[in-house]
């Protein structure tokens, strides 16, 4: 019971930092696109800004704590996989979400400028 306990925090937790995150973005992107900017200029004025980098890494660390969770739960639910088998299965997923995703935002913002 304190296993999934503590999961169901860690989801509701990512959730409400997600919800943040996402609504900052898209609110973003919206202003960006109505300002006339393309992919090309917000590329190149992310490039080096570490505050959104720091905002990235954020969103992509909330999501990949978000994510295994719930994956548990759809394993458990629908595939019938319990115990250590779907943790370390869904733990898989959110530490390759991580990588992955932190790769990009160092690749945005210290990469090669566009």
């Amino acid at each position: 019971m304190n296993r999934s306990l503590n999961g169901w925090w860690l989801q509701r937790l990512s959730a409400m930092v997600l919800t943040l995150c996402v609504s900052v973005h898209l609110a973003t992107m919206v202003w960006v696109v109505h300002g006339g900017l393309r992919a090309v200029d917000v590329i190149g004025r992310l490039h080096g800004n570490i505050v959104w980098g720091v905002f990235y890494a954020v969103f992509v660390i909330a999501a990949a704590v978000h994510v295994p969770v719930g994956l548990r739960r759809i394993a458990d639910e629908w595939l019938n996989w319990r115990g250590a088998w779907a943790a370390r299965a869904s733990m898989l997923v959110g530490i390759a979400l991580a990588l992955a995703g932190l790769r990009a935002v160092y690749a945005l913002i210290a990469g090669a400028p566009a």
